[in-house]
């Protein structure tokens, strides 16, 4: 079996450091906060292997991206290409998780319906592959909530979650606040 190359780099963010892992071409592979390295790990062993990471320079495009995002263009991230092995049902979710518009959330029950789950037992399955997700952000799981409204599950945390969903403004910040009291 061939060894998958790919390279590893580190972007700022308001959230905290990132590392960003791509392709050849540029094709973000996993995006993932620097505190949540064993996250990262296990991520790309559970889609790639034990791919080789060489450390590199940050694509322009991405970073750019990347940061206009954190200023408030919500679109930004939207051009970026992704590739995310996985089973049928995690790119089917992850695909659908791009189509969130910025400012938005959906649930996981609803998000199961759109992906033509009948069965309510379903949501646990959408959101068992949202937790897979390994490209945080630019597959924006956040956006997804529990039926009640509240914040529910988070690989890299609720916090983060919280802050993402304020800075689009799905959910003003006293409502936020509401959530954790």
């Amino acid at each position: 079996m061939q060894i998958m190359e790919l390279l590893i780099a580190q972007i700022d963010s308001p959230l905290g450091d990132m590392l960003l892992v791509t392709d050849a071409q540029n094709v973000i592979r996993a995006l993932d906060f620097a505190d949540h390295r064993a996250h990262l790990r296990r991520a790309l062993r559970d889609h790639y292997g034990d791919p080789r990471l060489t450390d590199a320079e940050a694509p322009a495009e991405i970073v750019d991206a990347t940061h206009r995002y954190f200023a408030g263009d919500f679109t930004a991230l939207g051009g970026l290409r992704t590739a995310i092995a996985g089973t049928e049902l995690q790119r089917k979710v992850w695909a659908e998780l791009r189509r969130i518009p910025p400012g938005t959330t959906t649930t996981y029950g609803k998000l199961a319906k759109q992906l033509g789950f009948d069965d309510p037992r379903a949501a646990i399955d959408i959101g068992a592959a949202n937790a897979a997700n390994p490209i945080a952000i630019v597959v924006p799981c956040h956006r997804v909530i529990a039926s009640d409204g509240t914040l529910k599950g988070y690989a890299w945390g609720l916090k983060r979650k919280r802050w993402l969903l304020e800075h689009e403004k799905a959910i003003a910040p006293q409502a936020a606040e509401n959530l954790f009291s």
